[in-house]
């Protein structure tokens, strides 16, 4: 049975803290594809500039386009609605093999908001979830969380931990702002588009 990884995010910008996570899941559980889905209209972020979907899309494109297993859907940001979860996985399984098996891949932050997203029950027996933890999360209360949820919902939550990366998109938006370096922390050819477009100036 195939298995395919879907990782969301505005990736607002896209930087390397995003790519060792994907190739760290993609390589531990086994993973044949992961798809990049940038979000359309986030539900949690609408108070919130965030770049137009078209810079968010290029710069996901650019940054993942050396790696063979690394894939950028448009299934988001072509929808004029706003992105949730649960109808983005409907979508995708309309579009794929439909014996393959999706692994929704997210922050373990999210973990203790997962029963506040649209349709969770639903959401939660159309794939499993790969929660990635993270230095300064408490491991043993993330486990007794999953735990609660798999047994409330039959569900089926993983967990692993991945290198401690300290970067953030925020981060990267402030530096530009006030003039700092960004190299290094983001491909070469992102940073390129960002300047070349002006963004987050």
């Amino acid at each position: 049975m195939k298995k395919i990884g879907l990782m969301g995010g505005t990736f607002d910008p896209i930087h390397y803290g995003h790519l060792v996570l994907a190739e760290q899941i993609r390589t531990q559980f086994g993973l044949d594809m992961v798809y990049f889905i940038p979000v359309g209209i986030p539900p949690h972020k609408q108070d919130k500039n965030i770049s137009s979907s078209k810079d968010r899309y290029f710069m996901t494109l650019l940054a993942t386009i050396t790696n063979p297993n690394f894939e950028v859907s448009k299934i988001e940001i072509e929808d004029n609605n706003i992105s949730y979860t649960v109808n983005t996985i409907k979508k995708f399984k309309e579009k794929i093999d439909c014996d393959a098996e999706l692994y929704f891949i997210t922050g373990a932050d999210a973990i203790y908001e997962l029963e506040t997203w649209k349709n969770v029950k639903e959401l939660l027996t159309l794939c499993k979830f790969i929660a990635a933890s993270r230095p300064g999360i408490d491991e043993r209360k993330l486990r007794q969380k999953i735990m609660e949820l798999n047994e409330k919902y039959n569900s089926h939550i993983l967990v692993t931990a991945v290198p401690a990366l300290a970067i953030s998109s925020t981060d990267i938006r402030n530096r530009i702002r006030f003039g700092k370096s960004i190299k290094y922390i983001l491909p070469e050819s992102v940073e390129y588009y960002i300047y070349k477009n002006k963004l987050y100036i």
